[in-house]
């Protein structure tokens, strides 16, 4: 049970990360294409890591 609570926990504190970097992508798009693309590629890492925790992989 305990286990269970800290895949949680950590799993919507890196969903939340996410959503910050797709927002920070987002936004840097019109402004700095370089820091747009960064963000992207680190929101798209977590997403990864987020899948292998979620499904186990």
């Amino acid at each position: 049970m305990l286990a269970e609570l800290d895949i949680y926990r950590n799993t919507t504190r890196l969903e939340s990360r996410y959503k910050k970097l797709v927002e920070k992508a987002y936004n840097f798009k019109h402004t700095n294409s370089t820091l747009s693309d960064l963000a992207a590629y680190k929101a798209m890492r977590l997403l990864e890591k987020i899948n292998r925790i979620k499904f186990g992989f």
